[in-house]
């Protein structure tokens, strides 16, 4: 898909970004220069060239393992990724174009693993390690991987796959000295527009889908990072508590460690373990999904007695944070700064975001465009290109933008439009200033009589109420409304908030067809690896009840 790059800057809004003759927002963040689309340069290439001209101390930790306390420094980081690359053409005779299926937990070893298969030209594909075998069968089905990665204890769900163990000797032979050379593999032209890596969409409103990002794609993110990054007297020490399977965690490491930044991961996500590497490591940036920021703010004793004074930034992507989680962190961390994102699996990740203290100060927002980022926000039935203001469709276009779905033509072209454009399936609005602010998911706008209902707003309300932990809410068929607001609730521990509370708590705050018709207590939502409730497995559990009927 051909770049667009030219702006007419005598039109664009300096506030905005919003150009009223084309009717699009444009990046008012420096342009970043990029690689041509034609270059021979993988991403690993590309970070290994920021590490030369930007270079931290050989001996500073590029890895550490917040459990085991395993260190990695960059020396060490970046001969293992050429001797694991070596290894892995001579002795697996992967070759470029080949897929590779990852199935692992967060570990020092991942990181290691994608820049050597990227400098390879070989396709990243990874998958969840919760994942059912039937889920797991699907994604290779879609990806078609030549051979596997899998930790010991996740390795049966791949099937009819020659797999290697990662916590096992093998693994780490391949890492070790090499009779090979260990200079990166010359014969391989790994190209810009090659694709990098297939990962599978959230499936949280429909099938699951392969999307393949490019190697310009993930150099796009990190040279973005790199071009907006703050001058620092000691490294960046980031906590990645995002899986490393999703184009947020994976974008992340990449983007880091080409910084020069130490990343501390952990297998399986534990609040104490958290709180303790922040601690003991000084950890200064952290890559958080929604509940776990909600954790560190809705019970005080959860961060009481731990030194977090090192943290500066705490970014969280994967779902909007309400206005309360916000405030409340300002209270709790007034020192930190709370940065919001908003990205897609098909945007590489972080398409929108927060910079600095001024950005982050506006609640509700998920930031500005990034550099070289383009948005449109559209009338979902006209087709119509609207201003500032107003809630539409968000479509996207950039060097960040996914090539396409893997062996779906059909949803590729659905998706994405001649010109570039990614159709989000968002409704979302651009205010004056150039903020995004995210209303809900187009498909999950609950019909009522002909008034369309967003669910996050009547969540946002719910959420405020001091005796409701979370809460989702769902569209439910209705035979003379067509569809009506369901919510389905936790309570915080120990209250005993009642059905007919919250629906007069609701009906006090918003017009009638936004009612809450039912309430639906639950012990837990059910959410997918991002943080992001899975509505559609509420949907399923409110037709399948038993007393459903309304």
């Amino acid at each position: 898909m051909a770049e667009q790059n030219y702006i007419d800057k005598d039109s664009v809004d300096s506030r905005s970004g919003f150009c009223p003759k084309t009717k699009i927002f444009h990046s008012l963040r420096p342009e970043v220069p990029l690689p041509p689309l034609t270059a021979s340069i993988s991403v690993t290439q590309f970070a290994f060239s920021l590490l030369h001209s930007f270079p931290p101390s050989p001996t500073s930790p590029a890895l550490i393992d917040a459990i085991t306390r395993r260190r990695i420094s960059f020396s060490e980081f970046v001969l293992s990724t050429k001797t694991l690359s070596s290894s892995l053409h001579h002795s697996h005779r992967l070759n470029k174009g080949d897929v590779v299926f990852i199935l692992s937990p967060n570990s020092v070893d991942i990181p290691i693993l994608c820049f050597s298969l990227f400098s390879l030209g070989v396709i990243v594909s990874t998958g969840n390690p919760a994942s059912s075998k039937s889920e797991i069968l699907h994604q290779i089905q879609l990806s078609k991987p030549v051979i596997a990665f899998a930790t010991s204890d996740s390795a049966h769900k791949i099937p009819n796959i020659k797999t290697i163990i990662i916590d096992s000797p093998e693994f780490d032979s391949l890492m070790e000295s090499s009779s090979h050379d260990t200079r990166e593999f010359e014969g391989v032209k790994v190209y810009q527009s090659d694709t990098a890596a297939i990962l599978y969409s959230s499936g949280t409103t429909g099938r699951v889908k392969g999307v393949m990002l490019t190697h310009r794609n993930f150099t796009s993110v990190v040279a973005a990072g790199h071009a907006v990054r703050t001058v620092r007297k000691t490294p960046a020490v980031s906590f990645c508590a995002v899986p490393y399977f999703h184009a947020y965690g994976l974008s992340y490491f990449t983007r880091a460690l080409a910084m020069g930044e130490t990343v501390v991961s952990m297998r399986r996500f534990a609040m104490k373990t958290m709180l303790t590497a922040i601690q003991d490591f000084r950890i200064t940036h952290m890559a958080l999904a929604p509940p776990i920021v909600v954790a560190m703010v809705k019970d005080r004793e959860v961060v009481d007695g731990y030194d977090l004074s090192s943290l500066e930034v705490v970014g969280c992507g994967g779902a909007p944070l309400r206005k309360s989680v916000v405030e409340l962190f300002r209270q709790r961390f007034p020192n930190v700064i709370l940065g919001q994102a908003y990205g897609l699996t098909e945007s590489t990740a972080r398409v929108f975001g927060t910079v600095g203290p001024e950005e982050g100060q506006v609640i509700g927002a998920t930031g500005k465009l990034m550099p070289n980022c383009q948005a449109k926000i559209v009338d979902p039935d006209t087709g119509i290109s609207l201003p500032p203001g107003s809630s539409g469709e968000l479509w996207l276009r950039g060097p960040t933008i996914m090539k396409g779905y893997v062996g779906d033509e059909e949803a590729t072209a659905a998706t994405l439009d001649s010109e570039g454009w990614l159709r989000t399936g968002d409704l979302c609005y651009i205010d004056n200033e150039g903020f995004l602010f995210f209303v809900d998911r187009i498909k999950e706008l609950i019909k009522y009589k002909g008034y369309q209902v967003a669910p996050a707003e009547l969540e946002h309300l719910l959420q405020s109420h001091p005796d409701i932990a979370e809460a989702s809410v769902i569209p439910y068929p209705n035979e003379e409304a067509g569809q009506v607001p369901v919510a389905f609730v936790v309570r915080q521990h120990g209250r005993r908030i009642n059905e007919s509370q919250i629906k007069d708590f609701i009906a006090q705050q918003v017009a009638p067809y936004k009612r809450i018709r039912r309430v639906i207590f639950v012990d837990s939502l059910p959410k997918n690896a991002p943080g992001k409730v899975l509505r559609k497995e509420l949907i399923k559990l409110a037709l399948s009840s038993a007393n459903s009927k309304l």
